[in-house]
């Protein structure tokens, strides 16, 4: 069995103790996060490939009744043996562009979420928007009905950027959108930006960190531009209409907003992701620790009950399967999760984390030491300098973390 080195740099900030500390184990694997897909967009960006349609609002008061009754459905089948209802500790609202729903539209679907599930009185309860969606007014509603974290997809603060992704909101109304959310009581807000754009230089990428960084959010999150197959960014490279920025490029922006957060005081707690002490997202830690998830709506994924499984996509029949009272998952999208299966993604999601994997808690979920589960699989990529140890944490090394997929592969299973 591998025996892992420690460690002997500090290439990485210490994290906030509130990252370090969590409830046991087999308490959190008795909760079920709840995300909630809104696909409707106004138009759809260029770089997209999520489930989300263009020209389909006058679905939207249809669509919600429909998540409406998943929500009751769902919050039936989760419940325990003893008919208690399952415990929540966080809500996310994603699209899309759920912004575009009305504060009514919102209320309801919060409210029927606590009655479905036991929703924790600190639960964190997260809506997406999109700045140039959003008003004064909406803002107060929204926060009065629950949402206590935005999170904005801002993508640049430069003007002709935006448009190459096909944004529909301008560089001021990001500035106007935070202040609106801060006047209506905000007190955690996160920003997208994207890096690897076509055209983006360095200057553009520094110029867009300053601009957010005056705005004071308490998290980023930060991703690098990918080209995915179907859409019109995907045409446009084969065309050569296009071309996103190279590796090295995207590595030096990478690196640049890495040492510009932490002098700032934000800590990169997962790779994409930074965020002051005390504001890490709850919600997206669910997904790295690989705990359960109940997903509702069109194209929603869930990880629930040994089974990993995904929803209708398309709207129109989603809406057409609830109103019949027939279960929206689709079965061809349905698998069984099994131990091995799951050790080995607890294993990688863990590791793409900064603070890494926790090996006491991967021990008493699993019954068997982590050692013991990959044997020598990693003995190479040890070697290599790719992992190191920190007390009962196992992370990857700042090597490692260029080269992590070489550490995935040998998580895994045969």
């Amino acid at each position: 069995m591998t025996s892992f080195a420690p460690a002997t740099t500090q290439q990485r900030d210490l994290l906030p103790q509130e990252l370090l500390r969590t409830e046991p184990i087999e308490d959190l694997l008795e909760t079920a996060s709840l995300y909630l897909h809104i696909p409707f967009c106004h138009t759809r960006c260029y770089y997209c490939d999520f489930n989300t349609y263009a020209g389909i609002l006058p679905l939207r008061e249809p669509y919600v009744r429909a998540l409406l009754h998943e929500i009751e459905l769902a919050g039936l089948q989760a419940r325990h043996p003893d008919g208690t209802p399952r415990r929540s500790r966080t809500i996310f609202f994603g699209g899309g562009t759920p912004s575009l729903l009305t504060v009514a539209q919102i209320t309801r679907l919060l409210d029927t979420c606590r009655q479905a599930f036991a929703l924790d009185s600190e639960a964190e309860i997260t809506l997406e928007a999109n700045p140039g969606t959003l008003s004064q007014e909406q803002l107060v509603g929204i926060r009065e009905a629950g949402i206590n974290r935005l999170s904005m997809g801002a993508q640049s603060y430069d003007a002709a950027l935006l448009q190459k992704l096909g944004r529909i909101h301008n560089p001021d109304e990001i500035t106007q959108a935070v202040q609106f959310a801060r006047a209506a009581g905000f007190t955690s807000i996160n920003l997208d930006f994207m890096f690897g754009l076509p055209d983006q230089t360095m200057q553009h990428w520094r110029e867009t960190l300053d601009r957010a960084l005056d705005l004071h959010p308490e998290h980023f999150s930060l991703y690098s531009l990918i080209i995915e197959e179907g859409t019109p960014f995907h045409q446009w490279v084969a065309e050569k209409r296009i071309t996103p920025g190279d590796e090295d490029l995207c590595a030096d922006m990478y690196e640049y907003a890495d040492e510009r957060l932490r002098a700032a005081g934000y800590i990169n707690y997962e790779i994409s992701n930074w965020a002051l002490p005390g504001h890490h997202s709850r919600h997206n830690l669910t997904y790295w620790q690989n705990l359960p998830y109940i997903g509702m709506g069109a194209g929603a994924s869930s990880f629930f009950g040994k089974k990993r499984y995904t929803d209708e996509r398309d709207p129109q029949a989603y809406i057409k399967r609830l109103k019949s009272d027939e279960i929206p998952v689709i079965e061809s999208e349905s698998e069984e999760v099994d131990q091995a299966q799951a050790m080995s993604e607890t294993a990688f999601l863990g590791l793409r984390t900064a603070m890494g994997l926790h090996l006491p808690t991967f021990e008493r979920r699993f019954a068997q030491p982590f050692a013991q589960f990959v044997g020598d699989r990693l003995h190479i990529v040890d070697e290599a300098g790719l992992l190191e140890q920190v007390g009962d944490w196992l992370r990857l090394s700042q090597r490692g973390r260029l080269l992590g997929n070489e550490v995935f592969l040998r998580l895994l299973p045969d």
